[in-house]
């Protein structure tokens, strides 16, 4: 058993496993504000219903992505000791303050927003839950930064006497370009997570007729979230796309199974290649538009994997700089593909429920429960593609990946955290599944349950909260 391998499996298994919950929780949170706020402009009900429905789930998915973000933390120590400290001084300002300043502050105003019901005036309280969404979004920002400078690494000098990378320039880290594209993508995607989630859940109950004054309208918004936020994955993808062909051609062409230099380069609709990666067997092509969108230009020039190995060789030494040419070019498929798809169901979801309607048919019911979890496999795939399209380098062009594992940890511990972290995972799995599924399908509160009653002991409260409200 090698400990790199191991190493390797357990923090994607349990990154992919976080990364569940990270994009719901950025994007529920400004949902959810989103109807609180609707509630207190136009004094309906139901949006008030809706926010207490939609934020039970919130808050149960946000407990989750906290229990298994901690877990990422320990492992930097674990199982990557030489890569902590080859990035220590670089990731300790951006990852600091995401948990001084952001963690926090959503913290913070989400136990103010959880516990301030019937306490708060609603526009404060309803500010509350912004606060948690720009908190979401500002955590997001900080530890995206220290993911970009992996891919992109800039603001920075290696020490030859510690052959530690020192920061020089924070300020270049936080503006890094790849930072400035995957921020947005990624947030339009955590959009389009929430968007779908509300979407499949709301699919159900309106499938039953159950509480459509309810669901109606988070059906509505949900829908125009996801095509919304689907439009701007397009748009970054597209910039990300170029950027990468930029800085990381490796990769690009590994996404597209290009093996030789091509000016114009043809896109690949369908390849097979070897099981080892090597080579391509067969492939149906279109020519010309690998090249415009790589480089913007129909008769752009992109390099192959061939020619930027021999390129890698020569400048970092003998070695294989190619990533899994399979895992790559297919996250890469799936991620595009299901990014399109959501918005194509966004568009008929939008054009089937117009002017009041709600379908008969319960096919398009049960595709919009379907359609709940397409963004989490795009999510996924997502993360795979970037994290082992970048292979075999940790600190792209600075660090490999196999210098990076602790070199005091056997292969046999490894196997051992492993075992008992995806076990743990595992329970955690049948836990949420079971709450998710407990309070996705339960009823929404009452009017009865959700305003408070004059005449009881806080009646002087209800009719402030009311005249707030109203």
């Amino acid at each position: 058993m090698d400990p790199l391998d191991i190493a390797r499996w357990q923090f994607g298994i349990t990154t992919v496993y976080h990364f569940l919950f990270v994009p719901l929780t950025i994007g529920l949170s400004a949902l959810v504000a989103g109807l609180e706020t609707a509630w207190i402009r136009t004094g309906k009900v139901e949006y008030l219903r809706a926010t207490k429905f939609w934020g039970k789930l919130f808050l149960i998915n946000f407990a989750m992505g906290v229990v298994t973000g901690i877990v990422q933390e320990f492992q930097f120590g674990m199982n990557w000791s030489a890569y902590s400290r080859f990035v220590g001084d670089i990731f300790g300002a951006p990852l600091a303050i995401e948990g001084l300043l952001a963690f926090f502050l959503e913290s913070t105003f989400l136990g103010l927003w959880i516990f301030g019901w019937d306490k708060l005036p609603p526009k404060l309280h309803a500010a509350c839950m912004w606060m948690v969404a720009l908190g979401t979004m500002l955590s997001a920002y900080f530890i995206l930064a220290a993911n970009s400078w992996m891919q992109h690494p800039v603001g920075y000098r290696v020490d030859e006497a510690s052959g530690r990378a020192e920061l020089t320039d924070f300020w270049a880290v936080l503006t890094n370009p790849t930072q400035l594209v995957t921020f947005p993508h990624t947030i339009a995607a955590s959009y389009l997570t929430a968007g779908l989630f509300i979407v499949g859940i709301s699919a159900w109950h309106l499938a039953r007729r159950r509480h459509v004054e309810v669901f109606r309208p988070s059906l509505k918004m949900a829908l125009v979230v996801t095509l919304v936020a689907a439009l701007g994955l397009v748009v970054s993808g597209d910039i990300q796309a170029k950027l990468m062909t930029e800085q990381q051609p490796m990769k690009m062409a590994a996404a597209e199974a290009l093996y030789e230099t091509e000016q114009p380069a043809a896109f690949s609709l369908f390849t097979v290649g070897t099981l080892d990666g090597s080579r391509e067997v067969f492939s149906i092509r279109v020519p010309k538009v690998l090249s415009f969108l790589a480089t913007g230009d129909f008769d752009g020039r992109v390099e192959g994997i061939n020619d930027i190995q021999a390129a890698s060789e020569a400048t970092y030494g003998p070695g294989d700089y190619r990533p899994i040419i399979p895992i790559t070019y297919w996250t890469f498929r799936l991620m595009v593909g299901i990014g399109f798809l959501t918005a194509g169901l966004a568009l008929i979801g939008l054009w089937l429920t117009r002017r009041g309607r709600l379908p008969s048919n319960p096919w398009v019911w049960r595709l919009g429960v379907l359609a709940l979890a397409l963004p989490f496999i795009a999510n996924s795939v997502g993360w795979i593609f970037t994290e082992m399209g970048r292979q075999p380098w940790t600190v792209y062009g600075v660090l490999k990946t196999a210098d990076s594992v602790s070199p005091g940890v056997t292969a046999t511990s490894m196997l051992i955290s492993l075992i008992a972290l995806t076990v743990l995972y595992g329970v955690l799995a049948v836990i949420e599944a079971g709450l998710m599924l407990r309070y996705a399908k339960a009823d929404p509160p009452s009017q009865d349950e959700v305003l408070p009653q004059p005449g009881g002991s806080d009646a002087d409260d209800a009719e402030r909260s009311l005249t707030f409200a109203y």
